[in-house]
C-alpha cells in the first residue's frame, strides 16, 4: 500500500487535469514575538514583536495545500476592496493558483484573522469580517464565476465552507447539481449544525465537534459514528469522513474503517483539516479509493500540525513522510504475540479479511514472492508465520537455515503483500492459528487440503483453505545446490 500511495503521489502534476476550490477565503496573519514581562498599564502580557507573517487561509490554504502537492488550482471566492486582498492575491499567485475569478466586494472586507503569538502560544486573535448573507448581485456574480469555471470540467470541486456568507443553501445546491451533471465529484469540508444544504454532494470531512453537532450528541458519545453513518444515508453521501485529531480519522462508506493517528508532534492544528480534504482530492484524482486517499491524507496532516499556524504540505514533504512512514511500519510489521492481536483485533474491527500462511522461506526468491502475492490476494491482511533458526534445523537439517530469523523477518516485512510477520518456535503453527482465528489459510499447491496443519480448525469457523500454485523451478533447495556446484 505504502508503495502505491508514494508512486501516486509522484504523478501528481504530471496531468492536464486540475481542481476548483470554491468557498470563503481569507488572510491569515501571524504576529509572532516574545513575553517577558506584564504591562503596567493592564494585567496583559506585553509581546516584542520580532517578525510577521501573512498566509492564505481557509479556502485559500486549501488550494495552496493542492498548487503545492502540484495539482493545477483554480479558486473561487470573495475579497474586499483593501490591502488584504491584494496581499491574498500575491500569496496565492506564488503558489500558482489561478485566482482570477475572485469576486470583489464592495460591501464587506477581505476576511483576515491576526493571531498575536508569544513564543509558540497564541495571546489573541483579531478578526476582520462581514459574514452577513451574499446581495442578490454578489450571488449573480458569483454564480456567474462558478458556470464559467466549471464548464472547463475539473476533476473535482471542493467546497470549503467557513460559514462568512459566501456558500449559501442556494449556491451549495446549484454546485453540486451542475457538477452531478457533469460527473464532478464535490467534496465538502461543512460547517454548521444543518447539513441539508450539502445533500447529494460525494462526501464530507467533518471534524469531531462539527460531526457531533450535526448529529445533536456530545462529542463523546459512543454513538457518534453511528449516527454520522445515519447522517451519510439521509444526505446521500458515498462517504463521510470524520477527521478526529488525535484519535485519527474514521471513514464511513459501505461500513467502517478507522485510520490512526500518526503525528509525532503537535504545535498547531489550525489548517489541518485543509490539508486534509485537498490531499483526499489529490488522491482521488489519481484512482486512489476514498480509503487509500484517506491514508494519504493522514499522513500529510500529521506532518502540518506539527509546524506553527496555518502551512499548506507540499509535494517534497509528503513524499518524504511518505518514505519514513514505509520504513517504520516495514519494522513493525514483525511482531510478538501480543503485538499480532492488536493488528488482528483492529483488522477485524474494520470487517478485513485476514489470510494466514507459514513457512522458513530462507533465501528469499521469485516463487517465495509470487506466492506471498497471491496469497495477499485472497484476503485484506496477510500475516506470515515464519519459522524460527531451530524449527528450520529441525524440519530441514543443520546446515540450515543459509539465513537467520532476524534477517529473514526484516527482509520479508520489507514485501507489500506481507502485513505482519511473527516467528513461531513449535513444530506445526497450529497454536497460532487457533489464536489469530484468520479467515483463510493459504499453502502451495503442493499440499492437498487435509495435509494443511490448521485447515480443519480454519473451516469450523466459516473460513477457508486456499492452495497457490507454485512456481515451477523455484526453490531455497535449488539455489542452494547451484551454489555449491
Amino acid at each position: 500500500m505504502q508503495q502505491k500511495l508514494l508512486n501516486t503521489v509522484k504523478e501528481f502534476g504530471n496531468t492536464n487535469q486540475h481542481a476548483l476550490v470554491i468557498g470563503d477565503v481569507m488572510l491569515d496573519r501571524y504576529l509572532m514575538g516574545e513575553v517577558s514581562r506584564i504591562s503596567p498599564e493592564a494585567p496583559v502580557p506585553i509581546v516584542l514583536l520580532k517578525s510577521q507573517q501573512d498566509r492564505a487561509g481557509g479556502a485559500a490554504n486549501v488550494a495552496a495545500n493542492l498548487a503545492l502537492l502540484g495539482i493545477k488550482t483554480q479558486i473561487i471566492g470573495c475579497v474586499g476592496h483593501d490591502n488584504e486582498a491584494q496581499i491574498l492575491r500575491s500569496l496565492m499567485t506564488q503558489v500558482g493558483i489561478d485566482s482570477g475569478a475572485l469576486i470583489q466586494s464592495t460591501h464587506r472586507p477581505t476576511i483576515a484573522k491576526t493571531r498575536i503569538l508569544g513564543g509558540h502560544q497564541q495571546m489573541l486573535r483579531l478578526d476582520q469580517e462581514n459574514s452577513t448573507n451574499f446581495t442578490e448581485n454578489e450571488t449573480t456574480t458569483l454564480l456567474t464565476s462558478i458556470h464559467k469555471l466549471l464548464s472547463d470540467a475539473p476533476k473535482v470541486v471542493i467546497l470549503s465552507d467557513y460559514a462568512k456568507g459566501l456558500l449559501s443553501e442556494a449556491v451549495c445546491q446549484e454546485i453540486i447539481t451542475l457538477c452531478k451533471a457533469k460527473n464532478i465529484p464535490v467534496l465538502v469540508d461543512p460547517k454548521g449544525r444543518d447539513y441539508t444544504k450539502y445533500a447529494g454532494a460525494t462526501a464530507l470531512t467533518p471534524n469531531k465537534k462539527e460531526t457531533a453537532e450535526a448529529c445533536d450528541v456530545a462529542s463523546t458519545s459512543p454513538e457518534l459514528i453511528n449516527k454520522a453513518a445515519a447522517l451519510k444515508n439521509k444526505l446521500h453521501l458515498q462517504f463521510l469522513a470524520v477527521t478526529r485529531g488525535e484519535e485519527g480519522i474514521t471513514l464511513l462508506d459501505e461500513t467502517s474503517h478507522h485510520l490512526p493517528a500518526i503525528a509525532k508532534q503537535v504545535f498547531d492544528v489550525s489548517g489541518a483539516g485543509d490539508t486534509v480534504i485537498a490531499t483526499l482530492a489529490a488522491g482521488l484524482m489519481h484512482n486512489l479509493s476514498p480509503l487509500e486517499a484517506l491514508q494519504l491524507a493522514n499522513i500529510a496532516a500529521a506532518v502540518v500540525v506539527g509546524k506553527v499556524g496555518t502551512v499548506p504540505i507540499n509535494q517534497h514533504e509528503l513524499l518524504e513522510a511518505l518514505q519514513d512512514q514505509q520504513s517504520s511500519e516495514q519494522t513493525h510489521k514483525v511482531c510478538d504475540l501480543s503485538e499480532l492481536l492488536q493488528k488482528v483485533n483492529a483488522w477485524k474491527q474494520q470487517n478485513q479479511k485476514i489470510v494466514f500462511t507459514n513457512g522458513c522461506f530462507d533465501l528469499l526468491h521469485a516463487g517465495h514472492v509470487t506466492y506471498l502475492e497471491a496469497a495477499k490476494k485472497r484476503g485484506d491482511k496477510l500475516i506470515l508465520g515464519l519459522n524460527t533458526d531451530r524449527s528450520v534445523r529441525a524440519l530441514k537439517g543443520s546446515t540450515r537455515p543459509v539465513v537467520n530469523e532476524s534477517d529473514r523477518a526484516r527482509v520479508l516485512a520489507a514485501l507489500e503483500s506481507v502485513d505482519a510477520v511473527i516467528l513461531f518456535d513449535e513444530d506445526t503453527p497450529l497454536n497460532l492459528i487457533n489464536t489469530i482465528k484468520p479467515n483463510i489459510i493459504a499453502k502451495g499447491s503442493d499440499y492437498t487440503t487435509d495435509q494443511v496443519v490448521g485447515g480443519k480448525e480454519v473451516e469450523s469457523w466459516g473460513g477457508e483453505i486456499a492452495l497457490i500454485d507454485l512456481v515451477a523451478g523455484r526453490s531455497t533447495s535449488n539455489l542452494i545446490k547451484k551454489m555449491n556446484t
